[in-house]
């Protein structure tokens, strides 16, 4: 299986950690943030990962080959210019397509893979995610929590994308209307289906969640996997590194 870490943000929120690296290498309790994302994701099967790099490019890229890569295939996908979440993904496609014009039946041509934030650090289980999303036939599995946060995005009744909420005092932004919607907290874990990434219709810098709107607007299955049962930390600002680094065991 494979996957893709999203690093390449300038970690302004973690500044001054960030002044002198990438918050891909800030140390949780002796452990990069890279590190820690990338032995959680094999632990639970991946053994392809991809990259993407912007800020202090160079010493992620460095670090990796000095692990030997973690005993996995690791390639880096730099951005000149910082892509977003969407445009990031829609760079990195070819590693996900590779070899597809040689697979055969839907389980070759469509194997979903992991989405996952570097600066998250959480003990969902991944396994039974990824079982979900398939058991679903989504197009793309999110994985959320009801806690507070600035923004949401809304669900229906049957768990499924029908918008976002930016904040409060904002009117909701409906992709598709429901009677009555749920708003929970995106955790920065995904599952997406191989096929959503010849939907990706946006070009340079896009927010992947702009995606999702659209294909849940044009009808495509976009649902909630719900994480409340497990331990979930975002590591955006230094109090939160250090908060991660006294909760540490319950990640290993």
């Amino acid at each position: 299986m494979k996957a893709m870490i999203l690093a390449a943000g300038l970690g302004t929120r973690l500044r001054p950690l960030t002044n002198d690296r990438p918050k891909a290498l800030v140390e949780v309790a002796g452990r990069t943030m890279l590190e820690i994302t990338i032995r959680r994701l094999q632990e639970f099967g991946v053994r392809e990962v991809i990259v993407n790099v912007h800020h202090f490019a160079d010493m992620v890229a460095e670090y990796l080959t000095k692990n030997n890569n973690f005993g996995m295939r690791i390639e880096v996908s730099r951005e000149d210019v910082l892509l977003d979440t969407g445009g990031g993904l829609k760079k990195a496609a070819l590693f996900f397509l590779e070899n597809s014009a040689q697979s055969t039946g839907s389980s070759g041509t469509d194997e979903p893979f992991i989405l996952h934030n570097v600066d998250v650090i959480s003990n969902i289980d991944l396994g039974r995610m990824v079982e979900f999303h398939l058991d679903q036939q989504a197009l793309a599995t999110l994985a959320v929590q009801n806690r507070e946060t600035s923004r949401y995005l809304l669900f229906d009744d049957e768990e499924q994308l029908c918008g976002r909420r930016a904040g409060r005092g904002q009117p909701d932004e409906i992709a598709r209307p429901s009677q009555r919607v749920r708003a929970l907290a995106f955790s920065g874990i995904h599952v997406i289906s191989r096929r959503m990434l010849t939907m990706m219709t946006g070009e340079g810098v896009f927010s992947i969640i702009d995606t999702y709107l659209r294909l849940a607007g044009a009808g495509e299955k976009i649902v909630a996997f719900h994480a409340d049962g497990f331990e979930w930390l975002d590591l955006g600002k230094p109090e939160s590194v250090e908060q991660a680094s006294r909760r540490a065991r319950l990640f290993r």
